[in-house]
């Protein structure tokens, strides 16, 4: 792989950006300093360092993040702040699988691998989506059937059968296979009852680690991304 190359994908600028770096002499590989933006090195095996930073080169990143209040899931927003400015990873090309509402918490992937991202969010998977939230107003048993079969919102859309289990009188966890625009807020609304507070605790058969703080992310283990690649 050409040098200027590998900077580059990994987040440390433009490709004229990281040609001026290594002309510079900025760009150390197998401890020596290196001009020629167009050398060729084996990422696999090569060291190269910036200034005093290893870069280590990953073509493809998965990140497990737990999202806080008010941070919107997008690459870029005009008003608020995005799941990717508490990204601190240079990596060019990442994004959030799929959005959580900008006052959902919970667990949210970020990553650069487009092709995992389309499986996981494809209709035709029913990749699982589980959430604990809180409500306002009475809950009811016959609430769990319409569930089971399919609740209808307001504007006529049946859901796709969901499970929901009721752990408490206003705080209850519920299994979604889709993930329509406000679903469950609407799916509550649906049978009288108000969401007051959503967090999503699992996705595709991994689960929010209970030592991640919010705000906080860590890599994906092997074992859960091979259990992501399973949901097909």
């Amino acid at each position: 792989m050409r040098l200027d190359k590998l900077l580059s994908h990994m987040g440390y600028g433009s490709r004229k950006d990281v040609k001026a770096l290594i002309r510079k002499g900025f760009v150390m590989v197998n401890g020596e300093a290196v001009y020629n933006d167009d050398e060729k090195i084996d990422e696999k095996v090569d060291e190269v360092f910036l200034l005093d930073e290893q870069i280590f080169y990953k073509k493809k990143v998965y990140f497990l993040l737990n999202k806080p209040k008010g941070y919107v899931s997008a690459t870029y927003d005009s008003y608020d702040p995005t799941v990717l400015d508490l990204i601190k990873e240079t990596q060019k090309g990442l994004f959030p699988v799929g959005r959580l509402d900008k006052d959902t918490t919970g667990l949210l992937l970020i990553t650069n691998d487009g092709d995992l991202a389309h499986r996981l969010l494809a209709p035709k998977h029913h990749v699982e989506k589980t959430y604990e939230l809180t409500f306002s107003g009475d809950f009811h048993a016959s609430y769990l059937h319409q569930f089971e079969t399919g609740i209808q919102l307001l504007d006529g859309y049946v859901c796709k059968p969901a499970r929901f289990e009721l752990i408490e009188p206003h705080f209850g966890r519920i299994t979604i296979i889709e993930g329509k625009f406000h679903q469950i807020k609407r799916m509550m609304e649906a049978l009288g009852l108000e969401v007051t507070s959503l967090k999503r605790i699992s996705f595709g058969g991994i689960c929010l680690p209970k030592d991640l703080l919010e705000g906080k992310y860590r890599e994906l283990t092997q074992e859960e991304l091979s259990c992501l690649n399973r949901q097909r």
